[in-house]
């Protein structure tokens, strides 16, 4: 039986602790989030009904069992106090100790250790309340890596390894989910098998590593592209990563096989490296032969034959076998073409001579394996198309070399050609017109004549007046001749120029009037030629000269530029005579040629080749002949009989 005193006495104290509850209230924050390494600051808010003189305040953290341990606190106004803990070089609390006060609690560099409750407690004038906060440290991962497996087989009933993504450093664990070209794959124990494993390292940071396995691959999956998605918590809420996405090299078995040509891309011809793959449609590493006639032969590496520098007998089949592990054989033959074309010739081979009139037919061939277009030039200008070509009455024009081309127009490089050349026997014929050009000293002027023709043709000069004639130069090149004659006259003098073969003669006039050169260097006269069918019998003209535009009422000086090749001519020309004055003048003064002696030296070289030229000096009682070698430009001066 209870005492009614002590009945009142606790109920006294029951009602006094409600008030004390009432007049004393702490609030704090459920949790709280930061990131590893970064500061956490906890805050604990109170409320009094009024002030006390001994209010304290508490600092706790809990310890495993379900125990707490002080790390700081504040008595009054007493200075704050710091428990020798392992927090106490990291914390640091702030007091606001009014009836609506605070408390802060500030942690630096935080540590995965730091995860824990922390609680603050106020006491008042007997009056107790206490609140606590979860303290959470997040560690978000690297950033998700991935690898392909390289070598899945397909349409295997076991569990094929894909790939492998690994995810490091978090905290906590991430978790990972795995996609196929864009879709969630979902781990089932039929179809897909995911495999997580998580590694704490010594800094309570932990890897995550996920393997994905899929059964039954596809030969579609070959282009399927895989990758892992990687979800963790940071401050804030939940956060995904994605790793790279990667393709799977998937073996599977070829169902055919097939041979072809890789270069070069366009037909083969003679000279040509040919290189012949195998190729089959399966994805693995078979053992692949060529052979050809049933010999084996050797290979560039494991699927390609290299044939260097064919020809024709490289034509023919071959055949590439196809073996993967010994069980799936299968061939496959490829044809190869080698395309050719032998010499072009040309038919005569080298004509006769023909003379002025007559008709030639040549004919163009070339063995080849393609149809061919055969194309006829002369002087590189195109003539006819076709396998013949006929000359009908042949003129001094026709002469020349005559180029034959045959080419196949399906394969381009396949081409060859032949050249011939063509004579045509005819009388000479002048070239140019008759320059006249005057000279330093105005009564001497040069006078030039060109022609050609086959035989060459031989140029003499004939003058109204003989005794004008100085000197006369003819040089001589591949069935012609340039003739200069210089004359020294005061008055008019008809000369004219007589080109002569075996086949005939022909000749061209003109008439020099000393008194039209006074303000001209160079004049072209009018000219007169004739010919006739057999040698000449004398110089005269044939035909009366004709009247020219140079009449003495016109006296129109005309000044014309030498060509080129004049030019070049006279310098040669004055420097041959200065170098063979030079000699003369060294032999007499060494007594070599005697004063007064007359007579002529024959300086001649039997035949010029068509490289050389030959320059006639004719002066006076003296004849000499200078021999000058077109192609190395040696001057040769033979001796004095």
């Amino acid at each position: 039986m209870k005492q009614p005193g002590l009945t009142l006495t606790l109920t006294a104290l029951h009602l006094l602790y409600w008030r004390a509850w009432a007049a004393l209230e702490v609030s704090m924050e459920d949790r709280r989030e930061v990131l590893l390494g970064s500061g956490a600051e906890i805050p604990c808010v109170f409320s009094l009904d009024q002030p006390a003189a001994d209010l304290k305040i508490e600092w706790f953290v809990s310890l495993s069992g379900g125990n707490k341990q002080r790390i700081h606190y504040k008595t009054g106004s007493e200075e704050p106090q710091v428990e020798a803990t392992r927090y106490t070089d990291r914390i640091s609390v702030s007091y606001n100790s009014s009836t609506n006060g605070n408390s802060v609690l500030t942690i630096s560099s935080t540590q995965l250790s730091d995860e824990q409750e922390y609680f603050c407690r106020v006491s008042a004038d007997s009056a107790s309340d206490e609140k606590h906060t979860q303290l959470l440290v997040f560690q978000p991962p690297s950033p998700p890596t991935i690898e392909a497996e390289k070598h899945v087989s397909a349409d295997s009933d076991k569990m094929e390894k894909i790939a492998t993504c690994v995810a490091e450093n978090a905290y906590p664990a991430p978790k990972v989910l795995w996609h196929k070209d864009g879709i969630p794959l979902q781990p089932s124990d039929d179809d897909v098998y995911v495999m997580n494993s998580v590694t704490v390292q010594p800094s309570f940071l932990q890897t995550l590593q996920s393997t994905l396995h899929l059964k039954m691959v596809k030969k579609e999956d070959k282009d399927a592209e895989f990758y892992c998605e990687i979800s963790y918590f940071t401050v804030g809420g939940e956060s995904m990563m994605e790793s790279d996405h990667v393709k799977i090299t998937v073996h599977y078995s070829a169902t055919e096989v097939k041979m072809y040509q890789v270069s070069p891309e366009r037909l083969v011809k003679e000279g040509d490296r040919v290189e012949l793959r195998c190729q089959g449609d399966g994805n693995v590493s078979p053992a692949i032969t060529f052979s050809r006639n049933g010999n084996e032969l050797e290979s560039q590496n494991e699927n390609l034959m290299v044939l260097e520098n064919v020809n024709r007998t490289n034509s023919g089949e071959y055949l590439c076998s196809y073996t993967e592990d010994w069980v799936n054989y299968l061939q496959s033959n490829f044809t190869l073409k080698v395309h050719f074309m032998d010499d072009v010739v040309i038919t005569p081979e080298q004509p006769a001579e023909l003379d002025e009139g007559q008709n030639l037919s040549l004919s163009c061939n070339a063995l080849c394996s393609l149809p061919t277009r055969t194309v006829w030039y002369k002087d590189n200008k195109q003539l006819d198309e076709g396998n013949i070509l006929t000359l009908s009455s042949v003129s001094s024009k026709s002469s020349g070399t005559y180029t034959c081309k045959v080419q196949a127009p399906d394969l381009p490089e396949l081409s060859g050609e032949s050249s011939v050349d063509v004579t045509v026997r005819g009388k000479p014929e002048i070239t140019d017109k008759i320059e006249i050009i005057s000279l330093e000293n105005k009564n001497m002027f040069n006078l030039s004549c060109s022609t050609t023709g086959h035989p060459t043709p031989n140029i003499t000069w004939s003058l109204s007046d003989e005794q004008t004639r100085v000197d006369v130069w003819n040089m001589e090149t591949d069935n012609s001749i340039i003739s200069i004659i210089t004359i020294s006259t005061t008055s008019t003098v008809n000369a004219s120029c007589i080109a002569t073969n075996e086949m005939g003669t022909v000749l061209t006039s003109i008439s020099v009037e000393p008194d039209k050169f006074e303000d001209s260097t160079t004049v072209t006269t009018g000219t007169t030629s004739s010919s006739t069918t057999g040698p000449p019998t004398s110089h005269n003209q044939t035909e009366p000269p004709a009247e020219t535009d140079e009449s003495p009422k016109k006296k129109e000086h005309v000044r014309k530029e030498s060509s080129g090749f004049i030019i070049a001519i006279l310098i040669i020309l004055v420097l041959l005579l200065a170098i063979g004055g030079s000699v003369f003048y060294f032999l007499y003064k060494k007594g070599k040629i005697p004063c007064g002696r007359s007579g002529k030296q024959d300086l001649t070289k039997e035949s010029a080749s068509k490289d050389d030229f030959v320059v006639e000096m004719k002066s006076g009682k003296s004849e000499e002949a200078v021999l000058l070698q077109g192609v190395n430009g040696d001057k040769k001066i033979p001796n004095d009989q």
